[in-house]
């Protein structure tokens, strides 16, 4: 039924695209439009297919005089190809939409740098770093491409007039620091160039004006404080623990149940080993792993009831080996500690 409805729709694209009544300009940003509105919320990848080929027949009706209208529907085309999802089935072509929108990104920023909006190209930046940030997990780009792609976008989107996208680059630069390989001695200086980024996006967003934003940059300094390798584990611990409770106030589980269970797991992970008493570490950390124990729990379930059947299977696997961890540690109590 969606193929069809969307082969309905590209038709009368097409067919609203050869009424000789508009110019060629005309008609190829009407199907710029219609192609933006296939992809706005799209409910399959029949519907990023169907926007790219009016993309491209848009591209082909676009006057070659008119540069700009042309360097727009490509950064737009660029836009659907990036939200393809990845085809591991293709093999050494799972990754090629992705190729292709870096092509398109690039093949524009110069026209848009001699004619176009500042936001425009500032725009293309971002989602360029995005793309070559994720062609870099796959070894087909480099990390610091993508970085370089992030701080040229940071010249216009400001922290004063663009906050929300001076936050959203600032989470963006954080995790790529973080995405690479921690092999030499600059590994930790990547990791206190990530806190720092993240910690900068939260000094524009609020939870009230931004909360998405917030949540997101909450959620994943909680992770850079949690994992990052330095003597004081407890203190940065503690801080992740303040960053995951943030978080929370936005990601609840009844308006974002998927964000909500991300969190609780990452909070967990920080509870696992953690003392109870960080004043004294000897007593253990049983009231910790409890908790930690019943957060997984409550992921595993969320997971699972959103078909996220992965994430699931990650969180139960980790819900199990603390269930195992605690009954050895209640095996191994003495029998004094169990009298009433």
């Amino acid at each position: 039924m969606d193929t069809e409805r969307v082969d309905s729709e590209l038709r009368a694209a097409l067919s609203a695209a050869d009424d000789e009544s508009a110019s060629p300009g005309e008609r190829a940003e009407m199907l710029m439009e219609i192609a933006m509105g296939l992809q706005k919320k799209p409910k399959s990848p029949d519907q990023l297919l169907a926007a790219v080929a009016l993309y491209e027949r848009a591209q082909g009706l676009c006057p070659a005089e008119q540069r700009l209208l042309h360097a727009r529907i490509t950064a737009r085309k660029g836009t659907a190809l990036q939200a393809l999802p990845a085809r591991p089935d293709q093999g050494p072509r799972a990754n090629d939409a992705l190729e292709q929108a870096s092509a398109a990104y690039e093949s524009v920023l110069p026209i848009l740098r001699e004619l176009g909006k500042p936001e425009e190209q500032a725009e293309v930046e971002m989602n360029l770093g995005l793309v070559l940030q994720t062609l870099a997990g796959v070894n087909r780009a480099r990390m610091t491409d993508a970085i370089a792609a992030y701080q040229r976008a940071l010249r216009i989107f400001d922290r004063v007039r663009f906050p929300r996208e001076f936050a959203i680059l600032q989470n963006n630069l954080a995790t790529a620091f973080l995405a690479m390989p921690f092999t030499d001695e600059r590994g930790k200086m990547r990791e206190a160039l990530a806190v720092a980024a993240f910690e900068e996006g939260l000094q524009v967003v609020t939870f009230i004006d931004h909360p998405a934003e917030y949540a997101m940059l909450q959620n994943n300094l909680g992770n850079a404080l949690q994992y990052a390798s330095s003597s004081h584990a407890v203190e940065n611990n503690l801080r992740a623990l303040e960053a995951y409770d943030e978080a929370l106030k936005v990601r609840t589980r009844e308006a974002m149940p998927l964000e909500y269970a991300n969190t609780v797991s990452n909070r967990a992970n920080c509870l696992w080993n953690m003392p109870d008493d960080v004043a004294a570490p000897e007593a253990g950390n049983r009231r910790n792993q409890v908790v930690a124990r019943t957060a997984y729990a409550e992921a595993r379930a969320i997971f699972a009831a959103h078909g996220e059947v992965e994430k699931a299977r990650i969180v139960g696997e980790a819900c199990d080996q603390l269930e195992r961890e605690i009954l050895s540690q209640a095996t191994d109590e003495p029998a004094s500690l169990h009298s009433t």
